[in-house]
């Protein structure tokens, strides 16, 4: 009697924490870019952070709205794939805006040259919207020509995930390659790390894809792997390099 009594109380409150749940689901996502992002528009400078997470991201995302498709899976993890491909697209457009800004008598590369050397690494935003178009178009017409295959349809949910896993390895690269996490926002990794511990924490309870679940963990041993480096190189900074009369290149990914 007093358990469905409760029931006015337990029942609403079960709903709001779903709610709650799934929002955070939606829009966590994206927060951990927010310092990153107000880093990059302060200082005018975006060489600590790899251009190559929002590709990961971007490619990972569209991966998986495809697979919704072939496999429908809850609305909340398809709307943070739309969420997040929107705020890379605003993340990618600030980083080239700032990096064109800061490179003196280059010449105007384009996506259309179609030069694997300048890859990801072109003087428009336009350039990289036309990228995504054309990888979404060619990767949703081979969704559509092979939708009914379920071996098809599970390899794509794996890539999807295993990309977006892959998602801190570009920086990972970066931090390596330089030795350093300078430009490196570390609330960024931090946030990276709760949100992809929360989140795998949601796919193991919600009985999401096994894809889900696997890739979620391996994200979350990359982000340690990151906070490992800032806390190395914090400890043990790189010697500056004697001066030379050939300049060092600081360029991120």
């Amino acid at each position: 009697m007093d358990a469905q009594g409760l029931d006015w109380l337990l029942v609403p409150l079960h709903q709001l924490v779903s709610w709650g749940a799934a929002g955070a689901m939606i829009f966590g996502g994206v927060v951990p870019y927010i310092p990153q992002y107000r880093d990059i528009r302060r200082t005018q400078n975006a060489e600590g952070f790899s251009p190559y997470v929002c590709l990961v991201l971007l490619v990972a995302n569209i991966l998986r709205i495809l697979f919704w498709f072939g496999r429908h899976f809850e609305s909340p993890l398809l709307w943070q794939s739309i969420v997040m491909i929107l705020a890379m697209l605003v993340m990618l457009k600030l980083c080239t805006e700032v990096r064109v800004a800061n490179e003196l008598n280059v010449k105007r590369r384009l996506f259309a040259d179609f030069d694997p050397h300048h890859f990801w690494h072109w003087s428009s935003f336009a350039d990289y919207v036309q990228c995504v178009l054309a990888f979404t178009g060619i990767a949703g017409y081979i969704t559509y020509l092979s939708i009914d295959s379920s071996l098809f349809v599970e390899t794509l949910g794996f890539l999807a995930v295993l990309t977006e896993a892959m998602l801190g390895v570009p920086q990972l690269y970066r931090n390596h390659r330089h030795q350093s996490t300078e430009g490196m926002s570390i609330k960024m990794v931090l946030m990276w790390t709760s949100g992809d511990t929360f989140k795998t924490a949601y796919f193991l309870l919600n009985g999401a894809p096994l894809q889900f679940s696997v890739c979620g963990l391996l994200q979350v041993l990359v982000d340690l792997a990151i906070l490992a480096q800032a806390y190395i190189f914090s400890r043990h900074p790189p010697k500056p390099a004697p001066h030379t009369t050939h300049p060092t290149s600081a360029k991120a990914l």
